[in-house]
């Protein structure tokens, strides 16, 4: 588990789906990914996610004090079969406050000095604005465009972190 100002992240369990699955079936969450899915795709995925392949994380992200559900953070291989790749999912009540930079930074700093990963790649589309601005704050850099999926994307990547953390949070890691 992890802790942060705001949040607790926890792995994730069968008693999440119902909350997890509320972002998989949100139009505006899936905007960028592909759109909602449907009772047979959201099925196996939160099947997947239960018993994830191996070096696949996922955590369920809830307000610290309110245990209140706000989205999903996952640290998995990216397609290119290299590197792993972080990508976050929260309801719209939670965007624009700092949930999705707050969490993020801690599976960064987890992925490259704990698990001493050599970097973390994310992928967005272009059009996706407030996550590139997001990756971009995270300390991420443009590594390239390509087009995927029928819409543009951007990779982004973290090669190194400082010492005190991305922008100094203060991140707490429970076993």
């Amino acid at each position: 588990m992890f802790k942060t100002e705001r949040c607790s992240l926890s792995t994730f369990q069968e008693s999440d789906c119902e909350d997890v699955s509320k972002l998989f079936t949100n139009r505006q969450v899936r905007k960028y990914l592909g759109g909602i899915r449907d009772a047979d795709s959201l099925k196996e995925t939160l099947e997947d996610m239960l018993d994830p392949h191996s070096g696949s994380y996922f955590w369920v992200v809830r307000g610290k004090s309110t245990k209140e559900f706000i989205g999903l953070i996952s640290l998995d291989p990216h397609h290119d079969g290299i590197d792993y790749e972080i990508s976050y999912q929260l309801l719209p009540d939670w965007w624009g406050r700092g949930y999705a930079a707050e969490t993020a930074a801690v599976i960064i700093d987890f992925a490259l000095n704990s698990l001493k990963l050599p970097a973390v790649v994310a992928e967005t589309q272009s059009a996706n604005i407030s996550s590139c601005r997001l990756l971009k704050k995270l300390g991420m850099e443009l590594e390239r465009k390509f087009f995927r999926y029928g819409a543009e994307q951007r990779l982004y990547v973290i090669r190194c972190l400082k010492s005190e953390g991305i922008q100094g949070l203060s991140n707490t890691f429970i076993e």
